[in-house]
């Protein structure tokens, strides 16, 4: 006698194993990104290029644009780069991140004259649009892109999809919590910037 739970059991095998592929698939992208993410590249560059993060209600950076921001000062001063792009928007916080960084980098050293400030980097598109535009402007080839390591490809393919060839990168503090967090993000963010329009 034919079982009549058999077409509900063979959908929920096939529900279950269409499951499994997808979970190992991002698996298999969350280890990629996140081995490229922190395969620094580091290499002389045009440009920095630093995507901004949340400011502090106090309007100090948060630890994770620190960390950013505190690896662009050990890279300018290793020499890598000579100007600096720092990227953001304005937060929930009421702060302009792209001045707060440049501020941050200033008191560490770096001269102000050599800091470009984009205000309208609100996203990573947002970001490499508008650095591909400022290195367009300056005649500049290369870029060198500071960010945790979970940020750091998608803002590659961003940018070479905007026609940026030369990219380098160094990737700043973020093996925690939420960087597993923003890492698992990464898994849907990523396909949907790969097949994106630029």
């Amino acid at each position: 006698m034919p079982d009549k739970n058999s077409p509900k059991i063979a959908a929920l095998q096939t529900m279950t194993g269409g499951a499994c592929i997808a979970l190992f698939a991002g698996l298999l992208l969350a280890v990629g990104i996140a081995v490229d993410g922190m395969s620094d590249r580091p290499h002389p560059a045009d440009v920095a290029i630093v995507p901004g993060n949340r400011v502090n209600p106090d309007g100090r950076p948060s630890s994770w644009l620190q960390a950013r921001l505190d690896k662009t000062v050990e890279m300018y001063q290793k020499g890598f780069f000579s100007w600096v792009i720092v990227s953001g928007g304005f937060g929930k916080e009421g702060f302009d991140e792209a001045a707060v960084m440049k501020a941050y980098l200033v008191r560490a050293g770096i001269p102000a004259e050599v800091i470009l400030e984009d205000h309208e980097g609100v996203n990573t598109y947002a970001t490499a649009l508008n650095s591909s535009v400022l290195m367009s402007s300056f005649g500049w080839k290369s870029a060198f892109v500071i960010s945790q390591y979970y940020q750091i490809p998608r803002t590659k393919l961003a940018l070479s999809r905007f026609g940026i060839k030369e990219i380098y990168s160094a990737h700043a503090q973020g093996l925690t919590t939420n960087g597993l967090i923003s890492l698992a993000r990464e898994v849907i963010a990523y396909p949907v910037y790969f097949i994106r329009s630029y």
